[in-house]
């Protein structure tokens, strides 16, 4: 039966855990070791169950575990520690702002997939996987790298027999809201839109464009088929 609506359920932390929304959004984590520890630590059975994804794990933790976590001081003063250090990161200098030479601003680097973190699956080998070494570096030194390339509908295939024996693929659908994305806003609260020609295979209407996503320091923003997203990586 074809859904009639999608609903995407985001859960209210306790104001003493609200820094864990930030952290979970920011794809910093997934290279750095403290941040996973600190989620795992919030249910490692949950955890594993959402396939280390900080963002699947906040919808799934029930309401009497956060209030419980909300009141750990060890965990808070953990939380506190790792919350500092990417404030510290996204706003201090870094290699790049120490360089005596006038560098470019902002450089575009343009790839088909980020292979940031499996919980963002937008690329399928190894040139995603390289694109994102790429933006993970770049984002530790504080390069102003934007990858520019694609927002995937579907993620990965899924395979199953049929009662006949015969391979089947099922490709599930990617909503950008479940995903560790902000959609970039323009001051009137309306999505930018990239000046490009329509794709022939989008459905657009005059004037359409791509709106753009936003993910977390290096920025990765992305033309699909029908949308344009970016995500930091870190």
């Amino acid at each position: 039966m074809k859904a009639i609506r999608r609903f995407t359920v985001r859960p209210v932390l306790p104001e003493p855990l609200r820094p864990l929304s930030d952290l979970a959004r920011n794809l910093r984590w997934s290279w750095h070791a403290e941040t996973r520890d600190l989620f795992r630590s919030v249910d490692p059975g949950r955890w594993a169950a959402a396939g280390a994804d900080p963002v699947r794990l906040l919808g799934s933790v029930a309401a009497e575990r956060l209030t419980e976590l909300a009141g750990d001081r060890d965990f808070l003063d953990r939380l506190d520690a790792v919350a500092a250090g990417l404030d510290a990161y996204m706003t201090g200098e870094r290699w790049y702002q120490a360089q005596p030479d006038r560098l470019p601003t902002a450089v575009a680097y343009f790839s088909p997939e980020f292979g940031i973190t499996a919980a963002l699956p937008q690329y399928s080998g190894g040139l995603g996987i390289l694109a994102g070494d790429h933006l993970k570096a770049a984002s530790d030194l504080g390069v102003p790298l934007i990858g520019v390339g694609l927002l995937y509908r579907h993620g990965y295939f899924r395979q199953s027999l049929s009662r006949d024996g015969w391979q089947q693929e099922h490709y599930p659908v990617l909503d950008p809201n479940e995903l560790p994305l902000d959609q970039l806003k323009q001051p009137d609260g309306t999505p930018p839109r990239s000046p490009s020609p329509c794709p022939a295979t989008a459905r657009c209407g005059p004037g359409s464009g791509w709106p753009r996503w936003a993910g977390s320091r290096s920025s990765c923003s992305t033309p699909t088929s029908r949308r344009t997203t970016s995500a930091n990586a870190g």
